[in-house]
């Protein structure tokens, strides 16, 4: 696989998450990762992520959890802001083990929820949930891969599927813009080459519009099932690769 074909894939999982599969979001990192620095991968993925906002924002702006939103956002810029501090400090083999661990905290979360087949939903609880937001904020600078964090607090919650989706985007879409002046101050947009933006982004457009329909129409628990192993595959990869430089 080519790299221009690595940044299109990359950029077709950022547009479906955009558009309804939130979850797909925490693959475009580690992928990128696999032969770039994972600040630098991220760096590269905000534009994609901000372009997708756009189209993520329109086809969910009346689906949203309005105490989710009011909550998540002020916490997650939070996050943001602690994460500036912290990204020149770290290195790549920190970031890539942070990407991974983050990566498999994700699968390993999602496997528990199914062993334990819970049903009831969990009451909103306002200091929890800001913890989960700060939390959200600082994994999506590092990585992109805000999605455990936050789906550790939304979830739980089981709201109607298009709501969920659609607060989600609202939420990652004001956080991805808070990363905007941040990543530009540490010197991550310095991989960024125009035409292969272009065409991510175009990929990305047409991602979000097809993660809506498959939100709608495929079966949630299947797609996951696919990504949490696709997910798996590269976030032990990355664990390894970074211990292999560590230890």
């Amino acid at each position: 696989m080519t790299t221009f074909t690595l940044f299109l894939l990359a950029a077709l999982i950022v547009g479906a998450s955009k558009g309804g599969l939130a979850s797909a979001a925490a693959l475009a990192v580690p992928i990128l990762s696999i032969w770039m620095d994972p600040l630098e991968a991220a760096g590269v993925l905000l534009p994609i992520f901000l372009i997708s906002d756009v189209v993520g924002l329109w086809l969910y702006r009346r689906d949203f959890s309005a105490r989710n939103v009011l909550l998540l956002i002020p916490a997650g810029l939070v996050g943001v802001i602690l994460a500036t501090f912290l990204a020149p400090y770290i290195s790549r083999s920190v970031a890539e083990l942070a990407t991974g661990l983050v990566g498999l905290f994700y699968c390993a979360q999602a496997a528990v929820r199914r062993l334990r087949g819970r049903t009831e939903a969990a009451p909103f609880r306002p200091a929890r949930g800001a913890v989960w937001g700060v939390l959200t904020g600082i994994t999506s600078f590092i990585s992109h891969t805000g999605a455990p964090p936050f789906q550790s607090f939304v979830l739980p919650q089981k709201l109607p599927k298009l709501q969920y989706a659609g607060t989600s985007t609202l939420v990652f879409a004001a956080i991805n813009l808070f990363k905007l002046p941040a990543y530009s101050a540490v010197g991550l947009f310095g991989s960024l080459h125009l035409p292969t933006l272009l065409a991510m982004a175009a990929v990305a457009a047409g991602g979000a519009v097809l993660g809506r329909r498959l939100a709608q129409w495929l079966p949630e628990a299947v797609f996951m099932l696919v990504i949490q192993g696709l997910l798996l595959v590269v976030s032990v990869y990355l664990v390894a690769k970074a211990l292999g430089v560590m230890l």
